[in-house]
């Protein structure tokens, strides 16, 4: 893999991110679910995987930007695996809705696995770490500025949004009404 088609594909996994923090806002917005604390958290390892991407078309490829993300993959799985045990139970509905047969939570543990593989499988092809003289400028072009600058204003978004539901103190269990909002009311 060359340093350019690495650039891309860390463009490309950017827009596989703020895929899920979109996905995350809509069912927080259409299906009026606020996000649990470990919900919270997740969204917060999610933008945590990107700064790897961020650093990689910024400063190009470099194994200790994918390590960023491998770290931030592993406490995401940790997380989201608390959340799937917490709810494992017979008779437990779960937290929140379920997509495909699955809660949010458990797309996000496959998620988070998925990004682990994916990681250990791209620090294997190390010509990725070589000047190549590719046609891609090292921030690889308005594609994946595009992607960077879209992960940083939802990654924006969340703090504003976690901000108004929790308010300045420690998040409601079973969240239901903006705290920030409710007093101001």
């Amino acid at each position: 893999m060359t340093q350019a088609r690495a650039i891309a594909l860390n463009a490309l996994s950017l827009y596989a991110v703020a895929t899920v923090l979109a996905a995350a806002y809509a069912a927080q917005f259409i299906l009026h679910e606020l996000p649990c604390p470990l919900c919270l958290l997740q969204r917060i390892l999610f933008a945590a995987l990107a700064v790897g991407p961020i650093l990689n078309i910024r400063f190009g490829p470099r194994p200790s930007h994918y390590a960023m993300s491998l770290l931030a993959a592993v406490a995401g799985a940790a997380a989201s695996t608390r959340q799937v045990l917490l709810h494992i139970l017979p008779g437990d509905a779960g937290y929140g809705s379920a997509l495909l047969g699955y809660h949010y939570y458990t797309w996000a543990l496959i998620g988070f696995v998925a990004a682990i593989v994916l990681l250990a499988a791209i620090l294997l092809f190390d010509r990725q770490f070589e000047e190549d003289g590719a046609v891609l400028p090292v921030t690889g072009g308005a594609f994946a500025q595009i992607a960077v600058w879209l992960v940083i204003a939802l990654t924006a978004a969340n703090v504003v949004t976690t901000l108004l539901e929790c308010g300045f103190g420690a998040c409601a269990d079973n969240p239901i009404v903006y705290e920030l909002l409710k007093h101001a009311a």
